[in-house]
Order: structure tokens, then sequence, then C-alpha cells
């Protein structure tokens, strides 16, 4: 299996057989169902290239010394269904290694094609949302595969249990759907205001989970690069906590960092997206 020319920290962590590698990195370069501003078909080769300006330690530890391999990016010059297909296989083919899939976006549509990967694996998951959306209408522009119908593909198709943390935009229909489908919500204005919930996650969540991190759910002044950016989100020490509550006790068996929409002429937000993608590797 041959490693993709830009690699995950690639100036810290030798090259090394995709076998002997712990995280697999998945860049989707995919951009079909923007809403607002564009750009996030940038996003998975921006994270690469600022990962670059990373340091082994983190602080706490040395994730990386579990190796990192990173893949060639998926094909997303198709049809919706197609992509999704090819992320599903992708996600597949590194599962099958029984190694630990980090998918970096692209818009936040690609997390259907690794949750149906992971769901023939391991059966029923959770997945925990971090996210200023709900992103749960039926279809948006016409079409299901929106990225603002993502999480409508995981609870309605996949049947996945979901948590929302630091929501502040969606629509009436997405209300009803979480009521629907009995999705824990914690919105941004209640986290922002309170401590970390102790019930944040409910006992009966599964013991295995993915996170799905939209890069919109953190406050803009910490990541303004996204599709689209909604004051009043999350502090970068708070939405790292909230992770580190929602893995407590349980199996972390993937995550995505998606809507990273760079711009050339400036690289806070790059450096952000791949500091949080290592963040969350610490997690495992």
């Amino acid at each position: 299996m041959q490693e993709y020319e830009k690699r995950f920290l690639g100036s810290e962590v030798e090259a090394e057989r995709a076998e002997d590698c712990f995280y697999h990195i998945i860049p989707v370069p995919y951009e079909a169902s923007v809403s607002y501003g564009g750009g996030t078909a940038d996003g998975p080769d921006a994270i690469l290239e600022a990962s670059e300006q990373l340091e082994l330690f983190n602080g706490h530890s040395c994730p990386g010394e579990k190796g990192i391999f990173t893949h060639f990016p998926v094909d997303c010059k198709h049809e919706a269904e197609k992509v999704m297909e090819n992320i599903y296989k992708a996600t597949k083919r590194v599962l099958a290694l029984d190694k630990f899939p980090v998918l970096l976006g692209g818009e936040h549509s690609i997390t259907y094609g690794s949750l149906k990967a992971l769901k023939e694996k391991y059966g029923i998951f959770g997945v925990v949302q971090f996210d200023a959306h709900a992103d749960l209408r039926n279809e948006y522009s016409g079409t299901k595969w929106s990225h603002a119908s993502v999480m409508r593909r995981a609870v309605d198709d996949l049947g996945l249990p979901l948590i929302q943390l630091g929501n502040r935009a969606y629509c009436l229909e997405e209300y009803e759907a979480r009521k629907k489908h009995h999705v824990t919500s914690w919105d941004a204005e209640y986290l922002c205001q309170n401590p970390i919930p102790e019930n944040l996650i409910p006992e009966n969540f599964p013991d295995k989970i993915f996170i799905t991190f939209d890069v919109d759910g953190l406050d803009p002044s910490i990541i303004p690069d996204t599709g689209t950016p909604v004051a009043g989100g999350l502090g970068w020490y708070q939405a790292l906590n909230l992770a580190k509550k929602a893995v407590e006790h349980r199996k972390l068996i993937g995550f995505d960092v998606v809507e990273l929409a760079p711009r050339k002429d400036c690289i806070v937000s790059d450096f952000a997206a791949a500091q949080l993608t290592y963040a969350l590797m610490d997690l495992v």
C-alpha cells in the first residue's frame, strides 16, 4: 500500500508500512453541496500541510509514536452516491487491517461513508457530533446527500444513536427530528454558560463511539475559515474537555474533522484544524 506524498505529521513521524501504523489518515476532498462559503475540497491538503508544524509531544503524550499512515485522497470526482461508496471502501480497507480511521474533509456529508463501514464491522455504535448545525434535514437543495442532511442519514438510514454538542443553528424540521430519533442535544447556548454536564452521555449510550467534528462547532474566533460560521460557538479547551468526557469509559473507534475551507492568505484555521486532529488522536 503506497502512502500519499503529503503525510500527516510527516516532519515528526517516520514513514512506515501501513500494517505497522495505528492511525490511518483518509483525506476526502469532497465539495458538492456547499450552501454558503466554498473551499472545503482544499481542506484535507491544508490540514496535512499544517500538520508539518505540529510537535510530536502534545503536552500530554506522543500519539504519533503509534504510527501514522496517510492514504491517497479518496476519488471524489463522481456523483454523491459513488463518492459515498468510495469513502466506505477506503474506510473498510483500514478496518480490515484492524487500524484506526481518521477522515479529513471535505464537506460534512463525507461522514456517511465511514459510518456505513464502521457499522458493518462493529454493529450499533454511538455518534458524537460537534457542530454549529444539527444537519438533520431529510434533504437540502434537492439532495439527501447534502452536508445539511448527514446526521439524518446517520439516525434515519443507519439507525445510529446520536449526541449533538454545540449546535446553535437549526430549523423546525431538525428540531422535530431530534425528538423523533431521541437525539441527545446539548446546544452551545447551554454549554457556553454552564459546566460540562455530568450526564453529558446517557447511561444507555453505546460503549463504542465515533466523533464527527465539524470545525464550525468551534467559535469563529478560533477557526474562521469554514463554509458556514456561526457566532457563539465552543471554546478550544471547552470542546476538547467535552470530547474527553464523551469518551470516558468508552472506546473511540474513529473520528473525522470536516468543513475547513482554507484561505491562501491565512494559516490560522489550517493549523488549528491540524492541531484539533492530533488532539483527538490523543483520546484513543
